[in-house]
């Protein structure tokens, strides 16, 4: 997001003497400097996307992947307190199972639960974070992100080397508030002109019991948040070959494993938790892209999954003072795309996804279903000189086998899409877009055969998405690099959606459900070279949202916001680097929600707004570079819940510093 210059010098080339050549003098050419504004990236895409870079991230004192989400306009992070506890992210109030969540183009996956926990992803490795609502401009990805109704992205950062050197290494230490300690290594290493590799690791560990204050009637008192404590591992590794042929190969290996408290709800007198929770997952895999030609393009996916973790619970409550529970899951994929361009105006690619989904289970009657699935992707696109128009139409198949009982029904479904985008003035950045998208989100195997609860003739969940925007961008004086503006107006719809619902004897999962959802996306970005090389950069997004149920005319809550659904969100920071200290500060806000179906004033969750302040320079220790960053996170020690009864930190810090060689 800076001013990007780069220096040209010119030299005489040196030229070996002869018999009859000499050379009298060289002559030195002026140096010359050419400098380019960047251009304000995404407005010109048919649908909304937002990104986040490691710098901004860093910058801006980001501490963990959903402070980093929040920062994107029309997400709702559920986040359960603390560093352990769970964090999920739904965009545009359609549900977090309807978020597909790609890692380096992969999809990542839960087919029991069917929705990410974020938290467990690293900020250390990210090159770049992105937001598309609809459908992204990549025609390579994926059949499975294409039916998506969004698609968080979280890129790694690819090996690069400075100054001539085959290697490069970090090595960084962090450590805070409430026994935070987190360190990390990252080794890069050429290897030959055609083969790189990269491997990270970190560990993170959190005691996590932060101070609150309970407040009960006319009682109010202090206390200390109750199993909260972390202890976290994560290392991938990856090798990167540059083929001939204009072809390239990945193979990444992955590994996570946490053992982390689930601090749970603080209700009446009692703040105390026993609930622990043991995450371990794995996957190995390979992507192949080749460039035939100028007009195909192929991409190819192989993975192998493996997710395990266990619940465990004490309490006279259960039978033996004790409840545990362990679920595996293995998942096989492929994917296939290829991209042909048989004009320079027509782009027209095909996907295709095979999946193999598993559970096994000690929760009681568990069937050991196995899910079967295709999807496949058709997608157009006709680009001419100042209008954009994409097309796609997704076919899903879906089928299931069980042990025990019988299976549910078989899914079959066509998802269109539409999106196009116009430049009305040919010479600004100014540009009108719009698009439609109709998706579905499969019954996660909980909602299917969890015990009493589950409910195997249960439908898909149908959503159907349309939005219009306009974007803008531009640069109304020499010292702004640019200023970039977007602006989208959204309806959603959501049917048969899936409910908890009680029934005579018991709750069960059934279609009981229609949401209307309206909404407004706002986002403002711009960057300033001001004198004695100090930089400034200012962004912001806001979300006007209306999420209401009208499932039932005769319900109390008929027409009613959505549970943690704000009216108003949002959030700003300003970055100011300087040749002495670079300053961060940046503010989330959230307004009133409702933590039940009626919006009434006992149900009311108070909004927040929450502030980061970071401090950071970066030092030369001859050939390598210290990096020192502080934080001040909850600036103003505001206490406030995300989820009702789930008091999050208050004013906490963090030093952290990272020696690169």
């Amino acid at each position: 997001m800076l001013l990007t210059c780069s220096s040209l010098a010119a030299q005489t080339p040196q030229v070996v003497p002869t018999d009859t050549d000499t050379i009298s003098s060289i002559t030195d050419i002026e140096e010359l400097v050419v400098t380019s504004r960047r251009t304000p990236g995404k407005i010109s895409s048919t649908s909304p996307v937002q990104t986040l870079s490691a710098a901004d991230i860093s910058k801006l004192g980001i501490q963990n992947m959903a402070d980093a989400v929040r920062r994107f306009a029309g997400t709702n992070v559920k986040d359960y307190g603390g560093i352990g506890g769970l964090k999920t992210v739904s965009v545009r109030n359609m549900g977090a199972a309807h978020t597909a969540v790609g890692y380096d183009g992969s999809p990542v996956s839960n087919c029991q639960a069917g929705q990410i926990d974020i938290g467990r992803f690293s900020l250390d490795n990210v090159g770049t974070l992105s937001l598309a609502v609809g459908q992204t401009d990549d025609m390579l990805q994926c059949a499975k992100l294409y039916a998506s109704a969004a698609v968080l992205g979280i890129w790694t950062e690819k090996p690069h080397f400075d100054n001539g050197n085959p290697y490069a290494l970090r090595v960084k230490m962090g450590g805070g508030s409430f026994g935070y300690l987190s360190p990390s290594l990252r080794w890069w290493q050429k290897i030959g002109s055609r083969v790189t590799t990269s491997v990270d690791a970190t560990y993170l560990r959190s005691d996590g019991n932060y101070p609150f204050t309970l407040v009960n009637g006319n009682l109010v008192t202090k206390e200390k948040r109750n199993n909260s404590e972390i202890d976290s591992w994560h290392a991938e590794g990856n090798v990167y070959y540059t083929l001939p042929a204009n072809s390239e190969l990945q193979l990444k290996g992955y590994y996570f494993y946490s053992k982390r408290g689930l601090p749970g709800a603080v209700t009446l007198y009692n703040p105390v938790s026993t609930e622990k929770l043991w995450d371990e997952n794995a996957f190995i895999m390979a992507r192949y892209k080749k460039t035939f030609n100028s007009q195909w393009s192929l991409q190819a996916q192989a993975k192998y999954n493996y997710g395990w973790n266990k619940d465990e619970e004490t309490g006279p409550q259960f039978d033996n003072g004790v409840y545990r529970a362990t679920h595996h899951q293995d998942e096989w994929y492929l994917s296939a795309t290829g991209l042909y361009k048989p004009f320079s105006t027509l782009s027209i690619a095909l996907a295709q996804d095979g999946t193999i989904n598993t559970l096994n289970s000690t929760m009681y009657e568990c069937p050991y279903p196995t899910r079967y699935s295709s999807i496949s992707a058709l997608s157009a696109r006709w680009k001419m000189s100042r209008f954009t128009l994409s097309g796609t139409l997704v076919a899903t198949f879906i089928k299931e086998k069980v042990k025990i009982g019988n299976p549910p029904d078989d899914i079959s479904k066509l998802n269109p899409s539409l999106s196009f985008s116009y430049k009305p003035l040919e010479d600004h950045l100014f540009y009108i877009r719009a698009f439609y998208k109709n998706t579905f989100r499969v019954p996660t195997f909980n909602d299917l055969y969890y015990y009493r609860l589950g409910s195997r003739t249960l439908r898909p969940e149908k959503a159907r998405e349309y939005d219009l925007g306009v974007t803008w961008g531009n640069s109304l004086f020499p010292a702004m690099d640019y200023l970039s503006f977007t602006l989208d107006a959204y309806y959603n719809d959501v049917d048969d959606k899936i409910v908890a619902f009680p029934t005579t004897y018991a709750w069960r999962m059934v279609n009981f459900g229609k949401v209307r959802i309206t909404g407004i996306d706002a986002t403002l970005a711009t960057a300033f070279t001001l004198p004695a090389g100090i930089d400034l950069i200012l962004s912001g997004a806001y979300t006007w949202q209306k999420a209401i149920d009208v499932t039932d005319k005769t319900a109390k809550n008929y027409k009613n916001q959505l549970p943690y659904t704000p009216e108003h969100s949002g959030n700003a920071s300003v970055i100011v680097e300087t040749p002495w200290v670079n300053i961060g500060y940046s503010i989330v806000f959230v307004g009133k929600r409702y933590y039940l179906d009626q919006n009434i004033p006992v149900n009311e969750i108070a909004g927040y707004d929450d502030h980061t302040l970071t401090l950071s320079h970066d030092f030369k220790i001859g050939k390598c570079k210290l990096a020192l960053q502080g934080e001040i996170l909850n600036l103003t020690n505001k206490q406030y819940d995300v989820i009702k009864f789930y008091p999050m930190p208050g004013r906490s810090w963090r030093l952290s510093g990272t020696l690169y060689i």
